[in-house]
């Protein structure tokens, strides 16, 4: 169960924590409880499943990765699990996950996103996981512009950053 100390701490948290030596005292005062206590509370909110993770995101393109490359891949139903598995365990995947199809119109049931230094190396990446996984029917996709990311889940949506910034 939440209190109001937790909905208030998942707010303070949502959008990250600052890059320094003690990045919890901030929030701690704003809160108003010890640095050990919101510790402990963001500990119990991930045992209880409210916090799926907490951890770093990188800005790709100011880490040298340019080319951004979403893979679709239509893969036989009965091997999605399996395949899916394995590109969700390449080190070169930062998202795997399925899709409907349209049948018709869009028959590609499995995504994957790659983030790399250029094209032609995100090219090899999709290769090799084409071969190491026997899925050959894929379209890669280019990103031309990213766009600011946001969290999939909000507290409130209101308590963030303006959206452009």
């Amino acid at each position: 169960m939440m209190d109001e100390i937790d909905r208030d701490l998942l707010i303070l948290t949502q959008d990250g924590i600052g890059l320094e030596e003690r990045p919890f005292l901030s929030v701690a005062e704003r809160l108003r409880i010890s640095e050990e206590e919101v510790v402990a509370r963001l500990r119990r909110l991930g045992q209880i499943g409210v916090v799926r993770r907490f951890g770093t995101r990188i800005n790709p393109r100011r880490a040298d990765l340019m080319a951004n490359a979403m893979v679709v891949w239509s893969v036989p139903p009965d091997r999605i699990a399996e395949v899916g598995a394995a590109m969700a365990e390449s080190p070169d995947v930062t998202h795997c996950y399925e899709r409907r199809t349209v049948p018709g119109r869009w028959e590609y049931n499995l995504y994957t996103v790659l983030h790399c230094r250029d094209r032609e190396d995100a090219l090899r990446r999709v290769a090799a996981l084409s071969r190491a996984t026997g899925a050959a029917d894929y379209r890669v996709l280019f990103s031309t512009e990213e766009f600011k990311r946001r969290p999939s889940g909000r507290i409130d949506p209101a308590a963030g950053p303006e959206r452009g910034r």
